[in-house]
């Protein structure tokens, strides 16, 4: 059995770019002892602290759409409800391993867990 690495996922609206392309699907990978623990270090962080999540995002955030690269601008960038949303993932992925939930069924309420899916999309 292999670690899975890298979870695929759909921005709930997408970041729009200069030229007004939006940019949904992207990869999160796992994050590292390094992702957590170098941002600290960069002024913007030890300024704001807030502003931790926005580069510790850029740093696992592998793909986005047809961008070049995801950087902190970008993330500053993203609507509110998809920063959210990759804030979640980051905690849920990095907690247990995959980009799975817990769900009951609203028939029987047998409890049971759903791989999350990419929003959006067919």
């Amino acid at each position: 059995m292999s670690l899975q690495t890298e979870f695929d996922f759909a921005l709930p609206h997408g970041y729009i770019d200069s030229e007004g392309n939006i940019h949904k699907a992207g990869v999160m990978r796992l994050a590292t002892a390094n992702d957590e623990i170098a941002p600290m270090k960069d002024s913007r962080v030890q300024s704001n602290p807030g502003y931790l999540a926005i580069i510790l995002l850029s740093r696992v955030v592998t793909r986005l759409g047809d961008l070049p690269q995801v950087n902190p601008r970008v993330i500053e960038e993203l609507f509110a409800a998809d920063f959210a949303f990759l804030e979640e993932m980051y905690r849920r992925i990095n907690t247990s391993g995959h980009n799975r939930i817990k769900v009951n069924c609203p028939e029987c309420d047998a409890g049971f867990e759903a791989e999350i899916q990419r929003s959006g999309e067919p």
